[in-house]
């Protein structure tokens, strides 16, 4: 057998923002929450990780690529996921190539990686979650793993805790479990993508800059200090979930939207109760949540879900495309994007939505009304507080990209392209 073949596959993982948030670990190492969470997956073509692993006995050692830097692969969340791998991996055989690799063997070969976000790292859109769990997708495929999902979302785990619900498409539910060794803490599909499609959501990037307080060291400091968490934990989050879980059966909107902005504020309020205080949110967070209630109170039932991660940017899920377009008119009218920039940069994602709402350039955004609701209030404006919106729904979990033009690595060299 010739001994310089390279094997590659790669992957495309999506991203996930928790409409019950996970905040707060039991076992540090494990990576084992103190209370189940649920999330919606958001549509790939619009918020993704793609990731090439490649294999070859040409390797000297395990290496990585992020968004074409080199990154260390020496981390223990990194080496967790690839012993967790490794230890599951099969025999395999390509013919067409001449490979053949025997479980034992697979110990012994090094990788590559490559992962490319279309978004912004590290800056509250959950990128470490898409990327661990496109990794250990990918490497699953490579290494011929036959783990169905669920089990891989508990090595996806040990990478970054919300990893784990990126393994499948619609709304996820991440399982505490109880067990010590962490076997039962996975992620199990609530319902697909299609269940429902009504939805649509916004995200407004506030601020794409690295956070000051990170989710890990946060997350420590709110466990140590906070007696709001413990309350949360044990008796607020498991109510929630139940009824959260009815909520998206049901496609029962006023009821998801009411759990969803109460578990987001309950969360940030959980960040203050922490020693010292931790603020993930900044002055614009809050003025699109003021947007959004006003509006929401004004109509009597719920039109907007809000939703913030640990860090500034909004995730706004419209009940429908026809409330989707209201909320960009309403979004645009109080942060509109500064003189000289284009429109179709700073509205991304899913464009027909720009289109519904009959805005086709800046003029268009100039000429929006103030909403109904602020009629007799001054209106207020904020111009280039909001980096960009992107409009998307909620999508399907990972994929296989089968074409080779597709990878990051190049298949002769294993090496990014």
């Amino acid at each position: 057998m010739a001994e310089n073949w390279v094997l590659t596959a790669t992957a495309q993982t999506p991203t996930n923002i928790a409409v019950i948030k996970y905040w707060g670990k039991r076992d540090e190492t494990l990576i084992l929450p103190v209370n189940d969470s649920i999330s919606v997956t958001l549509d790939p073509s619009h918020l993704c990780t793609t990731t090439t692993v490649a294999v070859s006995p040409t390797f000297q050692q395990d290496r990585m690529w992020l968004n074409g830097k080199e990154v260390s692969l020496s981390g223990v969340r990194y080496q967790n996921c690839l012993r967790e791998i490794r230890g599951r991996a099969g025999d395999l055989e390509d013919k067409e190539k001449g490979i053949k690799i025997e479980k034992k063997d697979w110990e012994k070969l090094h990788v590559h990686v490559s992962s490319y976000n279309n978004f912004p790292t590290a800056a509250g859109l959950a990128s470490s979650a898409a990327g661990f769990a496109c990794l250990v997708f990918a490497l699953a495929k490579l290494m011929n793993v036959k783990e169905d999902h669920s089990k891989l979302s508990a090595i996806a785990r040990q990478g970054s805790g919300s990893a784990c619900r990126s393994l499948f498409g619609g709304f996820v539910k991440w399982v505490m479990g109880k067990e010590e060794d962490g076997n039962d803490s996975l992620a199990v599909q609530l319902v697909d993508e299609k269940h429902w499609d009504d939805l649509v959501i916004i995200i407004a990037v506030v601020s794409s800059r690295q956070k000051e307080t990170s989710s890990t060291t946060g997350m420590r400091e709110s466990v140590e200090t906070s007696l709001l968490l413990k309350h949360r934990a044990e008796e607020i989050v498991p109510k929630r979930i139940l009824q959260m879980e009815e909520a998206i059966k049901n496609r029962d909107f006023a009821s998801f939207a009411q759990l969803t902005c109460a578990d987001s504020n309950q969360f940030h309020a959980v960040c203050l109760d922490t020693s010292p205080p931790i603020f993930y949110m900044n002055d614009t967070s809050h003025r699109i949540i003021s947007c959004v209630e006003k509006w929401n109170r004004t109509e009597g039932s719920p039109q907007v879900a809000y939703t913030f991660d640990a860090g500034p940017n909004a995730v706004l899920i419209a009940r429908d495309r026809k409330t989707a377009t209201q909320l960009l008119q309403r979004l645009l009218f109080h942060f509109p994007p500064k003189p000289d920039t284009d429109l179709n940069s700073y509205v991304i994602g899913d464009k027909s939505i720009l289109k519904d709402a009959g805005l086709e350039g800046t003029k268009d955004v100039e000429a929006l009304l103030p909403p109904p609701e602020v009629v007799n209030a001054p209106a207020q404006k904020y111009p280039g507080d909001v980096s960009y919106f992107i409009c998307t729904r909620p999508g399907e979990g990972p994929v296989l990209l089968s074409d080779e033009s597709l990878s990051l690595l190049d298949p002769k060299t294993g090496l990014p392209k």
